[in-house]
């Protein structure tokens, strides 16, 4: 059930905010001007107030050869950003990860659809841009360069498309939005190593995103599915996950040909000291099974003390099927996507 959808600010003149699945996304993301307590219900320190606060946004292209994956995390102790390029043929991995003392580099838009986020340290600029035009359309894109790489990418959300947008409590005193894209087309090219690739021509290529924020929980876990790809021509488009964004609602949706369809409570089963191994993806409601087989993976450990990450998204492909009221079920063979597991004090 979609509640009520914000004004343009997600965080109200009183500092109050609106919770709950929305119709569409929320025009920014005011976070700072919430009126953030202490767990004992008095104004939290100034402090508390800018370090409590985090924020990342990731960008993604999926395609039967490469998968593409950017992101920015911004903890307020630190700031992060990664890349990777995977070649699921070959199983070769180009990865870099770059981090920034209490976020320097780093500077991350309120908005998810008109902004820009950055990424600038030594000769390596990233930067995600978002848009939208008068007819409805949104356009999210990513720009990545560095020595040796170039990457010019953009993801289109056509006039009525429906992303899953939506705020959840954290703890008593807290508070996630997050917004997720997937199932939509991508363009773009990728030039490295004197080679040019235009991603329109990429066998299935799609694309997906996250944008969150919010006064999230100080130690926390999820696992997350998401897939991008085409079944019998049919533009189909994957978000679940387990362990975030659960307090009354989630967002575990599908996507069929950008008409968003919610899903209900998702089981990850997998093999806790070998990631490596076959999982199993399924939601409580019947409407996806799947079988996710790893192919590589990303990963990032950290342990600071007051700030620690265990990371680790791994690039695989999904069989299984997926069912949709009132349509016959769609058979997944091979697409390509990926599963994460993710453990944060932050």
């Amino acid at each position: 059930m979609t509640q009520h959808q914000p004004d343009r600010l997600l965080i109200n003149k009183n500092g109050d905010i609106t919770t709950g699945l929305f119709e569409d996304t929320v025009a920014r993301i005011n976070g700072r001007d919430y009126d953030y307590r202490t767990p004992l219900g008095k104004p939290a320190s100034r402090r508390a107030r800018h370090f409590h606060y985090k924020q990342f946004q990731y960008f993604g292209v999926v395609s039967d050869e490469l998968l593409i994956g950017c992101a920015f995390a911004d903890t307020a102790y630190l700031g992060m950003a990664f890349f990777y390029v995977f070649d699921t043929r070959t199983g070769a991995l180009s990865e870099h990860t770059w981090r920034s003392p209490l976020g320097r580099a780093l500077t991350l838009s309120d908005s998810p659809v008109d902004g820009e986020s950055r990424f600038r340290q030594g000769k390596v600029n990233i930067a995600m841009g978002y848009s939208q035009a008068p007819g409805g359309t949104r356009r999210k894109s990513l720009t990545v360069t560095m020595p040796g790489l170039n990457l010019q990418a953009a993801l289109h959300e056509p006039a009525g498309y429906q992303p899953m947008s939506l705020c959840t409590r954290t703890g008593i005193n807290g508070w996630t939005y997050a917004n997720k894209v997937a199932g939509v087309d991508v363009s773009g090219e990728l030039r490295r190593d004197g080679d040019t690739l235009d991603l329109g021509t990429l066998n299935g290529a799609g694309g997906h995103h996250d944008f969150s924020a919010g006064y999230m929980r100080r130690e926390t876990f999820w696992n997350w599915a998401c897939l991008s790809g085409r079944v019998k021509g049919r533009r189909l488009g994957l978000n679940l996950s387990c362990g975030v964004n659960e307090t009354s609602v989630n967002e575990n949706c599908v996507w069929v040909d950008g008409r968003r369809i919610k899903v209900d409570g998702t089981a990850f089963a997998y093999d806790r000291d070998d990631l490596t191994q076959p999982w199993r993806v399924d939601s409580r409601c019947g409407q996806v099974a799947l079988r996710f087989t790893p192919l590589g993976s990303h990963r990032e450990r950290l342990n600071l003390g007051l700030f620690a990450s265990n990371f680790q998204q791994i690039f695989g492909r999904f069989d299984g099927e997926i069912r949709v009221a009132g349509e016959s079920p769609l058979a997944v063979h091979g697409l390509h996507g990926f599963v994460e597991e993710q453990y944060a004090k932050w």
